[in-house]
């Protein structure tokens, strides 16, 4: 049985589920908290340490500007009516990317919400929040130069966004798309990854625990036999 203690999701699929369900790609976001919901409970109840959930990407400022303003409109709610029931289920809340073109009033509720949650450890949720893979490996070749120390797969590992964390057991993406999108490319190098059909929204509990169950059964080898 392989223990678990990292899980990865790129949640894709909300904005054609809205169209599909409704009309609207911003409805399919808001519908997708439900499946966040879901995951993190679950993750709890198996004794999963860190799930790290693909929010917003890099690229995806090429997007609508009003589905942006959205996206950011729904995580600011979202940290405004869960902090306190995040502290009560002792939820620690870490934010990996680059923030500082994040707009303000939620760069100042993401700051909260860590502080709040910093002393929780049930589970550690990372937003993977204006992340990339290939920006989060240029800052952190410049962070090893910048202490003159040697370039390293430990010195990568100790200066990413995700140092202090085991890498991934297990990435999951949704919405019948099977590739990586920018995402934590260095960190998946022995990830078993499982690409679901079901858009975001759809993806449930038993959904969730088929795939942990799946992952427990496999022979895991790391290049030997």
């Amino acid at each position: 049985m392989n223990p678990i203690n990292h899980v990865a999701v790129i949640m894709d699929g909300n904005g054609r589920w809205g169209i599909k369900h409704r009309g609207s790609r911003n409805l399919g976001h808001r519908a997708g908290l439900k499946s966040v919901e879901d995951v993190i409970i679950t993750s709890i109840k198996e004794k999963i340490k860190y799930l790290t959930l693909y929010t917003f990407s890099t690229e995806n400022w090429k997007r609508p500007k009003k589905e942006v303003n959205f996206l950011f409109g729904l995580l600011e709610n979202f940290l405004k009516e869960k902090i306190p029931d995040l502290i009560k289920r002792k939820i620690k809340l870490k934010f990996i990317g680059e923030l500082t073109r994040i707009p303000i009033k939620l760069k100042n509720l993401i700051k909260i919400s860590e502080k709040k949650t910093s002393q929780n450890s049930i589970i550690q949720v990372n937003i993977a929040l204006n992340y990339g893979s290939r920006s989060e490996l240029i800052k952190t070749f410049k962070l090893i130069n910048k202490k003159n120390i040697k370039i390293n797969k430990n010195n990568i590992d100790n200066n990413l966004f995700t140092k202090d964390m085991p890498n991934p057991d297990i990435m999951i993406r949704t919405g019948n798309t099977q590739r990586l999108s920018n995402f934590l490319l260095w960190q998946l190098a022995y990830t078993e990854i499982f690409f679901e059909k079901k858009l975001w929204p759809d993806f449930k509990k038993n959904d969730f625990i088929k795939i942990l169950k799946k992952y427990k059964s496999i022979k895991r080898n790391f290049g030997s036999i």
